[in-house]
């Protein structure tokens, strides 16, 4: 099975790119983030010409997540609190989280808050959110024990996750508290970074800023994420991030993101 993410930045905007790359690539499932559009107005007729289903969790203009898959989906979630009902609602209000399960796969679409900058209030909130996240992994983990939970995670882990021109601990998406949440929130409960399996080396991004030729120059981040449990870790043959749909005109600022699973033992 290949499940991709992607922050497509607009999906009626990116729309061809987006149908395109699916035609290109078969992937199974491809999780978007960024969407920026209602559930009533998403664009959902191209992919399922192509025979792919579709669960959505949008808004107007902002945030957004999707998941398309060849095969119908069950058990799909929204949000937090359809899985911790007890949750403030207020966490939900930012459409962010969707879920589904697939050939025994439950496949966490994410969307994290970016955090604007250190210390501001929409900082607080993404450690908040990312807090929220842990109870709500390790519920849908009592369920469900192979996870795959991916998508644009705002956050490079490691040094060797952005270009050598950034500051890691001044800059938001690599200060020590940011990466500390996700250490202690997603890799403590078990989940394993699907990319690092393969590739040791820095240098290979899936962000670029439209800004400053950055793409061009590769002053990237790598900042979108496949995280696996240990049965699908071991089951990953490859995690490869795509920078071709970066090279088109009006493309998204991120990139896609692979990884393939082989078929439990």
């Amino acid at each position: 099975m290949k499940i991709a993410t992607w922050n497509v930045n607009s999906i009626r905007t990116r729309l061809e790119h987006a149908t395109n790359w699916l035609k290109e690539s078969g992937v199974d499932v491809l999780c978007l983030q960024e969407t920026k559009v209602v559930d009533e107005l998403f664009p959902r007729e191209p992919f399922e010409k192509l025979g792919y289903h579709l669960y959505t969790s949008g808004q107007k203009s902002y945030n957004g997540v999707a998941i398309i898959s060849r095969q119908p989906m069950e058990d799909i979630s929204v949000g937090f609190t359809s899985i911790l009902p007890d949750v403030d609602a207020k966490w939900d209000e930012q459409k962010r989280v969707i879920s589904g399960v697939v050939d025994g796969i439950r496949i966490v679409n994410l969307y994290v808050p970016n955090g604007s900058s250190i210390g501001s209030e929409k900082y607080e909130y993404k450690l908040g959110w990312l807090e929220i996240l842990k109870d709500y992994l390790q519920k849908q983990l009592k369920s469900t024990p192979n996870i795959c939970v991916c998508g644009d995670f705002n956050i490079a882990l490691e040094d060797k996750d952005i270009h050598e021109k950034a500051k890691p601990a001044t800059h938001i998406m690599s200060s020590d508290a940011e990466r500390e949440a996700l250490r202690e929130n997603v890799l403590k409960l078990g989940f394993a970074d699907a990319f690092r399996k393969f590739t040791s080396e820095g240098e290979h991004y899936s962000w670029w800023d439209y800004r400053a030729a950055s793409f061009n120059r590769n002053r990237g981040w790598r900042i979108d994420h496949h995280y696996l449990t240990p049965d699908l870790y071991e089951r990953a043959t490859s995690c490869t991030i795509d920078i071709e749909p970066r090279k088109l005109t009006q493309p998204s600022d991120h990139t896609p993101v692979t990884v393939e699973l082989s078929s439990s033992k």
